[in-house]
């Protein structure tokens, strides 16, 4: 198998401990250059890259330029669930329309960035809904993602979906569902291997009865990847941060399988340029992303 490219996941130096006192993007860039990154992963909010600074070609131009002197690429681009124009479009409950207009300024972004992945997520909690009702919204989440897949498609990008505790449909069942009814191909997976724990292991914010996998992270793995898309890294020691989603903690401090997982993925990585490294709320982020390059590099070499 190809060597990846290593990328890190911008949101990490911005959110939760850092949320006070985030890291300028010059200082992020700088950080992830000078500890052997082959590139970034953006998060599309202050006081990184967001489409109302960027709103331009030539501005967009300007920093992938800026990026490719440091020797440095993009892997992807990240809107969340929480930022309020997303949590206002939510899937479940959205149109098309209003979804497709509340992703247009960052799908504008990443055609102008030349960035083919846009990571996202359901933006609804995980809450217990009735059968009728959970129904309803699983059919209006299909006809959004389906059409705001078709607005991807015709900016050149592909939409990533990232399923965690923190977000409605977090089950590998609904996970696989979902993303076999939108059935569109601008429509993929994003498996981050500490929600893939949290999901087929601890079955964490599940509602209803919980779903394990007797297999774990290389039994999800196996489910998903011929519909996967993009890949996060990073260990879980099987809790949650703030009771909300997934901790991610320094590799070889939690209990992912990364072998087996791995080893599962490797059909489809052989196809893939990029591993992003997610150190999200994790406060020793600086240090344990310094010997991350190093661990997935060894990692990657055995299998």
């Amino acid at each position: 198998m190809k060597t990846p490219k290593i990328s890190l996941g911008s949101w990490a130096f911005s959110f939760g401990p850092f949320e006070s006192g985030p890291w300028s993007w010059d200082r992020f860039v700088d950080f992830s250059a000078d500890n052997g990154y082959d590139g970034v992963e953006i998060n599309a909010q202050a006081p990184h890259p967001h489409p109302h600074q960027y709103d331009t070609r030539a501005k967009c131009q300007e920093l992938m330029t800026r990026l490719a002197d440091k020797g440095l690429g993009v892997s992807g681009y990240a809107v969340n669930g929480h930022f309020p124009d997303m949590a206002a479009a939510a899937p479940a409950t959205a149109s098309p329309d209003q979804l497709i207009a509340a992703l247009r300024p960052y799908l504008q972004f990443c055609t102008n960035a030349g960035i083919g992945a846009l990571r996202f997520d359901t933006a609804s909690p995980p809450d217990e809904l009735e059968p009728g009702e959970y129904e309803k919204r699983f059919a209006n989440a299909v006809r959004c993602l389906r059409a705001a897949a078709g607005a991807a498609a015709d900016h050149g990008v592909t939409m990533m979906w990232e399923f965690e505790p923190g977000f409605w449909l977090n089950k590998p069942s609904e996970v696989v569902r979902l993303h076999d009814a939108v059935d569109h191909a601008h429509f993929k997976l994003l498996f981050d291997t500490s929600h893939a724990y949290m999901g087929a292991v601890a079955a964490s914010r599940h509602t209803g009865a919980p779903e394990k996998l007797a297999g774990g992270t290389a039994e999800y793995a196996a489910l998903i990847r011929d519909r996967m898309g993009h890949l996060h890294v990073i260990d879980s020691d099987g809790e949650l941060h703030d009771d909300d989603t997934s901790t991610h903690i320094a590799f070889g401090e939690g209990y992912v399988d990364f072998p087996a997982t791995l080893e599962a993925l490797k059909p489809r990585l052989a196809d893939m340029s990029w591993w992003c490294v997610d150190f999200c709320f994790n406060p020793a982020g600086p240090a344990a992303a310094r010997a991350a390059v190093p661990y997935l590099h060894n990692l990657a070499g055995s299998l």
